[in-house]
This record gives structure tokens, C-alpha cells and sequence, in this order.
């Protein structure tokens, strides 16, 4: 009798968490394209990913690339699209397993990762200055570094907002929970709530919480509640996707001219790392005040400002 009220315990416990799950999906509906510009799409080996296009295509090619966290995408760059597509041609992409590009059950990696921005640019764009944040970053030199060592079209410029090549010890088994098809769901449903991403937001992303507003957080939360989400996200989690590269070395090899920018107050990644990197690499460095990891959301007229004006030289600090 005990073995039978156990055993109807559990499966009513695995009931209502696929449940639970299921209705979690459906509450995050589909997700609309966050910015101004026209959406098209880009196959790239079977996975439909979407990018936006703002601007006079005569205008430089500005290819924007969000980070990697739970909930990411183009959203990230919505507060400067409209402004920089005054003076360029921006195309902003969503990554595969974010937005609303597809999200295939792969196992991502750092290769898939800087693959992908290096066939993108090549095909979709022509010498791009390429935007690029925190661990994307890394992706995005990776790419650069691709495209010097073969025919394609090398890019114009990087800009690198708080670049990591390191996020977590790699811990194999967490991906392999997290993309768990019920049990991982769950974990991850839970990762991914609102609170959990108001918190990342509030400890790593903005130096000011009043800027958050709930529009950002329910973007973010319908983002990381998409079908496959989670798989992405998994590797991100365990610490599998960091290149196995030194970010330094890498960056200092490249010809491609580079800018760093900062936030200030950055934790996550201090700036005491950006003006390391800066210096081993020899590149430009731009500290943004009153900001974290996310200076270009928390202060788009700023960050416009640097972007749009002739690059400045190395550690020059722009205030609020």
C-alpha cells in the first residue's frame, strides 16, 4: 500500500510538472519582433534564424549581436536601433537558440557560435562594423580571426562591450540536466522566471534598477520560455560554451581595428579586466559612467553618441 501511495505521489508530481511547463509555454505566447526595421531570414545548415534591418543600405553595414543569458536577443539593442540607423545600416540578429530564431536541441558551442556570425556577415553583410556583447564578444573574434585567414570579407571594425571568454567552470553534467526532458524543464522553468531575470538585470546588467522596466523583464522572461529554449541555455549554464581561447591573445593577433567598451561599475566583468585587456591588445577603451554590463541599454544616447562620433583614443571616460 505504502509502494503504491509513493509510486501515484510521483507520477503525480512529474504530472504536474509537465503541466505546469506546458501552460508556462503557452502563457510566453509567440514572440513579436521588439524593434523598428523590416525582419527577414537567414538559413544557415537547416536553423532559421531572424535578423532586422534598419537604415539606408547605402549607410556602413552595423551588425548588432546580443549576449548570452537566459531570455536573450535583438531586445537588447532595441533602445539604440532607431538612433543608429540615422547614420548606418543596422542589421540586428537574433542568435540560433535565442529570440526568435529557432532552437534546435544541439549541443551549442563557442565554434557553432563564431561560425555563425562569420558565414552571417559574409552572406548577409559587407565589411560590417560588428557590435558585439560580453561573451558574444569572444564569438565575434573568433569570426574575426576566421575571416583574416581566408577569402571572405574581413570586417571593417569590432566593438566589444565587456567581452569574456570565461563564464563558469565547465561542468558538463548540468547540461545534461537542464536539457532533461522533464526534470530539466522544470530546473530551467525556474531559472528563468521573472524574478530570476529582474535579479540578473538588477546585480549584473544596470548600475541603476529604476531603469529596468517590466516591458525589458517580460520580453526577456516570453524570450527564455519559447519552444527549445532551454537548450542553449544549457550549454551557457555549464560553462560550455567559453572558447578555449585566451581572449587576450586572440585579440591581440587580430588586425581588425577594436574598440572596448565598459560600464564603470561593471562586477561581472570589472573594468579592471577591460583595461587589462585594452592594454595587452593594445586597442581602444571606452568607460561609460553610471553603468554595468549593459551601457548601451542603460545609456543609448551615450553609447550612440561614442558610435557615431570618430573613435576616441584609449581610456576615454564619457559621463552621465
Amino acid at each position: 500500500m505504502k509502494a503504491r501511495t509513493v509510486l501515484g505521489a510521483a507520477v503525480g508530481t512529474v504530472g504536474a510538472a509537465v503541466l505546469g511547463n506546458r501552460l508556462l509555454t503557452k502563457r510566453a505566447g509567440d514572440l513579436e519582433n521588439p524593434l523598428v526595421g523590416i525582419e527577414r531570414t537567414y538559413r544557415w545548415r537547416g536553423i532559421e534564424t531572424r535578423y532586422t534591418v534598419a537604415g539606408d543600405p547605402n549607410d556602413p553595414d552595423l551588425l548588432l549581436c546580443h549576449g548570452i543569458y537566459a531570455g536573450a536577443s535583438s531586445h537588447e539593442f532595441r533602445p539604440i536601433v532607431e538612433r543608429l540607423a540615422e547614420d548606418y545600416h543596422v542589421i540586428a540578429v537574433d542568435l540560433p537558440g535565442f529570440g526568435r530564431s529557432e532552437r534546435p536541441p544541439l549541443v551549442y558551442s563557442a565554434t557553432l557560435y563564431a561560425e555563425f556570425l562569420r558565414d552571417f556577415a559574409d552572406e548577409v553583410t559587407d565589411e560590417p562594423i560588428v557590435v558585439a556583447t560580453s561573451l558574444t564578444g569572444a564569438f565575434a573574434v573568433g569570426a574575426a580571426a576566421e575571416t583574416e585567414s581566408s577569402d571572405r570579407d574581413d570586417f571593417e571594425q569590432l566593438v566589444l562591450i565587456c567581452p569574456t571568454d570565461e563564464t563558469a567552470d565547465e561542468r558538463p553534467w548540468v547540461r545534461t540536466l537542464v536539457r532533461a526532458p522533464v526534470v530539466g524543464t522544470t530546473l530551467y522553468n525556474l531559472l528563468a522566471s521573472k524574478p530570476s531575470i529582474r535579479y540578473f538585470y538588477d546585480r549584473d546588467g544596470y548600475y541603476d534598477s529604476d531603469r529596468i522596466d517590466d516591458e525589458t523583464v517580460d520580453y526577456a522572461w516570453r524570450s527564455a520560455h519559447q519552444p527549445g529554449a532551454r537548450y542553449a541555455s544549457a550549454s551557457f549554464s555549464s560553462g560550455t560554451l567559453d572558447p578555449d581561447f585566451d581572449l587576450q591573445t586572440e585579440l591581440a593577433g587580430l588586425e581588425t581595428p577594436t574598440t572596448l567598451v565598459w560600464g564603470r561599475d561593471a562586477d561581472l566583468v570589472p573594468l579592471r579586466e577591460g583595461r587589462d585587456l585594452a592594454e595587452a591588445a593594445d586597442t581602444d577603451l571606452v568607460v561609460i559612467d553610471y553603468a554595468t554590463q549593459l551601457p548601451h541599454a542603460e545609456h543609448p544616447d551615450k553609447f550612440v553618441e561614442y558610435l557615431t562620433a570618430e573613435l576616441p583614443h584609449v581610456d576615454v571616460d564619457i559621463g552621465d
